[in-house]
């Protein structure tokens, strides 16, 4: 099929609202491009061919709180999708509004948080929970990380909200973030390029969504950018920033943002 063939799907808003769906490419020859059309915006996805595309996975998920019928921040249901993406599964995102969260919401999964994935007619919450699931079903290619690298960079994202939340420039905050940059910054030195060496794994895409939110938050409220005395880190971040699944995923800035001014503010 050519790839630039197109077919335009034209959704009611009330389907927009609640439900968008991605499809992702398995390999050139099976590539063409579905567009979606709301009132304000055209987003364009690949879409796998019928005769090899298997059910979407429908994924419940935090929206934009600054653009409609747009993913949130969320940086747990990013790991999921980043997942999805990598092992090129089809998926159906459900955005569920947390602020006034639905009834059918609260009954697939009380808790009330994202992300929740239906796998095998059953709601699974907890993106740890939900990315071994998806390892386990469907194992190629494979994401697992050898147990003796699953703890790398994890003390990343705890120092980093300690540090962005911190209103004392000198209680040792930043410098206890940019010990735990160094020591990532090292371990890449000696295995990298990725955590588990030259291909991406489980930890990268867990890890990827949280240096996402530390660059953008960070940079924002406290001018702070990655030093350059770390050129491995900030190669690995540039690197898994392009990676296609990460830029269809991510979150919009404005949307980090907002979304850690409460944690800054409060």
């Amino acid at each position: 099929m050519s790839t630039t063939t197109a077919a335009r799907i034209h959704p009611t808003a009330a389907a927009l609202s609640s439900t968008i769906k991605h499809h992702l490419l398995l390999r050139p020859s099976h590539r063409r491009h579905v567009v979606f059309r709301n009132n304000t915006s055209f987003s364009r996805r690949p879409m796998l061919t019928m005769a090899s595309a298997p059910t979407p996975l429908q994924v419940c998920v935090k929206p934009s709180i600054t653009v409609p019928n747009k993913l949130g921040d969320c940086p747990f249901c990013q790991r999921v999708l980043l997942t999805l993406e990598e092992k090129h599964l089809p998926y159906e995102l459900k955005l569920v509004d947390l602020a006034n969260k639905p009834d059918w919401f609260l009954k697939i999964n009380p808790d009330g948080k994202v992300p929740v994935v239906n796998l095998d007619d059953k709601w699974i919450a907890d993106s740890d929970i939900i990315t071994q699931i998806l390892e386990d079903k469907y194992p190629e290619p494979p994401l697992t990380t050898p147990p003796d690298k699953a703890s790398v960079g994890s003390k990343i994202f705890s120092t980093f909200i300690g540090f962005l939340k911190s209103k004392d420039p000198k209680d040792g905050t930043e410098q206890a973030l940019i010990n735990e940059l160094s020591t990532f910054n090292d371990y890449l030195k000696l295995n990298g390029p990725f955590v588990n060496g030259d291909q991406v794994s489980s930890v990268d895409l867990s890890l990827a969504p949280k240096l996402y939110h530390m660059e953008i938050s960070l940079g924002h409220y406290k001018s702070w950018s990655v030093p350059d005395s770390l050129p491995f880190l900030k190669s690995y971040i540039k690197s898994i920033f392009s990676r296609d699944s990460f830029t269809k995923t991510s979150a919009l800035k404005e949307d980090v943002i907002a979304g850690w001014r409460p944690k800054v503010l409060g």
